[in-house]
């Protein structure tokens, strides 16, 4: 190769890393812009009345010191406790679900080399339904006397350990007996859960159906705190390992081949997905679908490079799940329909029409 043709080469590289960059800023601008549009019609939603720019003003004078209408009677006490104690909380919670719960699918997709993987399929909500049914049961006696959601993520924890135990072999992680041993300690998991509801007083029941159903009506600011570091922590780890993710997609062999401890890796991010999980399901509860569409969702738009379809994976999910909470509170008004519930409405539907449609690009029909 001539030294004039090397600048060249170069050259159209650096074109070709533009290009991408600018291709992946399209859809991510549109998911925050759509995301900050649900953000604003959710407060503005609600028995209440409050119109979306005065819910944007609500919010923002919380944010910013001495906004003039925070004082000056334009605003109604209830109207501001109406968005920024109840709406704004309950939107972000969902936002912070949906986004946990799609990158951690994405994860277990990598994980099991799967692409029916989701995050439950390793029996970390069945563990964190058994902990949190125990403290509504026993009205906070079990786990040590834990909060409910303390006590679903322990028990997620613990279901992640004995799943890491029970597939190990040779000193390896195994794909196959991660799922075997995943659906069996689900199954067991999920058997006690049915007992201990069956068992309780009449009026624990409603409280179980609801957690076990996935629901975010009882958010407030303070339990965003463990959803938001749990993400934030799980999407540093995951973003740094996103080369290896894609060598590990390729097969162990490969992995192996470009420097990639299979093993370790595997490991490091079971132990992400499980713990995210597990934070996710302690203060939402079970909701389906969100980690098993999303990542596939991402694959079609921009392909299957972990670097590019991440960020896109968290968006959608936190635009996915904002968007189903706000129907689940408004479509049976003033009733309240359980996320989980309208997640699987909409996302088995769509999840056939994806293996239809795009089942190749998603990585389906590998």
């Amino acid at each position: 190769m001539t030294s004039a043709a090397q600048p060249t080469i170069h050259k159209k590289g650096r074109e070709r890393g533009s290009r991408r960059r600018l291709s992946l800023a399209i859809p991510i601008s549109a998911l925050v812009a759509s995301i900050l549009a649900v953000l604003v019609v959710s407060g503005a939603t609600g028995q209440v009345e409050v119109s979306g720019i005065d819910a944007a003003k609500i919010v923002i004078g919380h944010l910013v010191a001495d906004m003039p209408w925070m004082s000056d009677g334009s605003l109604s006490t209830l109207q501001d406790q109406a968005v920024w104690q109840f709406r704004l909380p309950r939107a972000l919670l969902a936002g912070l679900s949906g986004a946990g719960l799609a990158l951690a699918g994405a994860i277990m997709q990598v994980v099991v080399r799967n692409p029916l993987a989701e995050p439950y399929i390793l029996g970390v909500s069945s563990g964190a339904s058994v902990g949190a049914v125990l403290v509504i049961v026993s009205g906070g006696a079990a786990f040590a006397g834990l909060t409910m959601s303390g006590a679903a993520f322990a028990g997620a924890v613990i279901a992640c350990i004995l799943v890491a135990l029970l597939a190990r072999r040779r000193g390896e992680l195994s794909p196959t007996r991660m799922i075997l041993a995943g659906v069996a300690l689900g199954s067991l998991l999920s058997a006690v859960t049915s007992y201990l509801t069956i068992t309780t007083d009449a009026q624990n029941v409603v409280s179980v159906m609801f957690f076990l159903l996935g629901s975010v009506s009882a958010a407030t600011m303070s339990s965003l705190l463990i959803p938001t570091v749990a993400l934030l922590i799980a999407s540093v780890a995951v973003f740094g390992l996103a080369r290896s993710m894609n060598a590990l997609l390729a097969g162990d062999e490969s992995a192996l081949a470009v420097g990639v401890r299979t093993t370790r890796l595997r490991g490091a991010l079971l132990v992400i997905a499980s713990l995210l999980t597990g934070a996710i399901v302690a203060v939402s509860g079970g909701i389906g679908f969100v980690g098993l569409v999303i990542p596939h969702v991402a694959r079609i738009f921009v392909g299957s490079d972990h670097r590019r379809m991440l960020p896109i994976t968290v968006l959608a999910g936190t635009l996915f799940l904002m968007v189903a909470d706000l129907l689940a509170r408004t479509v049976a008004a003033p009733s309240e329909i359980p996320l989980g519930i309208l997640t699987a409405f909409v996302g088995a539907p769509f999840f056939l029409w994806l293996m239809r449609r795009g089942g190749e690009k998603a990585g389906i029909d590998r």
